[in-house]
């Protein structure tokens, strides 16, 4: 089993930072793809950002490609997310998450993803 615990997340004002973590326990997490969902008030969760187990490549969603940047230190089992310039419409709960399989690629369908976290609220004012 494995164990994501996602922190970082808050109140802010349009135009602020905020870094969200993700940290992993419980089994190996080096060699797989991590990525972050959310899921607004009323809505689908969406995928906003992935990583594949060495960094080599990264996906956005379209809505945040530009603002946002995920990261990932293997050796200390976090996957970070870098969230400039926030607008409204990030509002959200932020989820991590992980797909048991040795893949080199970011999907972006929460189906494909087999652990997830509690997830933080991000919380974006005008």
């Amino acid at each position: 089993q494995v164990q994501l615990v996602e922190s970082g997340g808050g109140l802010v004002q349009a135009g602020d930072s905020l870094r969200l973590s993700c940290a992993a326990s419980g089994r190996t997490v080096s060699t797989f793809t991590m990525a972050w969902f959310r899921q607004p008030p009323g809505k689908e969760r969406e995928f906003v950002a992935g990583i594949t187990w060495n960094g080599g490549r990264t996906d956005y969603a379209d809505a945040v490609r530009g603002r946002f940047t995920v990261s990932r230190d293997n050796a200390k089992s976090m996957m970070y997310l870098q969230m400039n310039s926030l607008i409204p419409e990030d509002t959200a709960v932020y989820y991590c998450t992980l797909q048991w399989k040795l893949i080199v690629t970011v999907p972006i369908q929460p189906n494909e993803y087999d652990y997830w976290g509690q997830g933080t609220q991000v919380t974006v004012s005008a």
